[in-house]
């Protein structure tokens, strides 16, 4: 019976220790990858989006202080992406679609930022916005020019983008919302369109009851 009441014992204290470790790395059970604990760290953080210079579809040249004052919400891509950016871009424009039109263009814009500027050039932006009807203005697609700014932005917001062989990138997606003052306020599963347009009016109307 000793015996036995010394195994449960140890049992137990290797069960309590494993659990101990387990809420460690996730956050106190709030995250059970890599990329929710990321995310977690994000919006604890709240990071400012740099004053990078972007080029978008239009060849406009302007700083992130363009939409001074303005929600952005915000996905990063690159046109040559044959899966998850498709998706990813289709799902921005049903969230665009149900933000009251009230809203658009004066409270909020929309942005898509290319981590591929070599090769997505203006001229290829415009014809990639065209495939999901952006206007180029209310929602906007745009590269940033410099190799630094472009590095220093992803690292800012956590976008893990690795090259591969092919001219490819293994990257995350998620949907970005940064507030009137240029700092990260949301991070947002983009296969959640409804959840994610909810976030975003609610944010507006509470912000514009203030």
């Amino acid at each position: 019976m000793i015996k036995n009441g010394h195994n449960t014992f140890a049992i137990i204290l290797v069960l309590l220790f494993g659990v101990g470790l387990f809420y460690i790395g996730t956050d106190g059970f709030q995250a059970f990858t890599a990329e929710s604990a990321r995310t977690n760290k994000l919006l604890e953080e709240k990071p400012e989006f740099p004053d990078v210079t972007l080029e978008d579809s239009e060849r406009r040249v302007y700083s992130f202080s363009e939409f001074e004052e303005k929600y952005v919400f915000i996905t990063f891509i690159y046109t040559s992406c044959t899966d998850v950016c498709l998706q990813l871009e289709m799902n921005m424009a049903e969230v665009y679609n149900q933000v009251p039109d009230e809203y658009i263009g004066e409270d909020i814009v929309f942005l898509s930022v290319s981590f591929d500027p070599t090769r997505d050039t203006p001229e290829t932006l415009n014809k990639y916005r065209s495939y999901f009807e952006s206007d180029g203005e209310t929602w906007r697609m745009a590269r940033i020019p410099e190799q630094s700014e472009l590095d220093g932005l992803l690292d800012e917001f956590g976008v893990i983008v690795i090259p591969d062989d092919t001219g490819n990138f293994t990257h995350n997606s998620a949907f970005y919302l940064v507030d009137r003052q240029g700092k990260l306020d949301k991070v947002m599963d983009y296969t959640k369109i409804d959840e994610a347009a909810d976030t975003v009016i609610t944010t507006l109307e509470n912000d514009k009851g203030e």
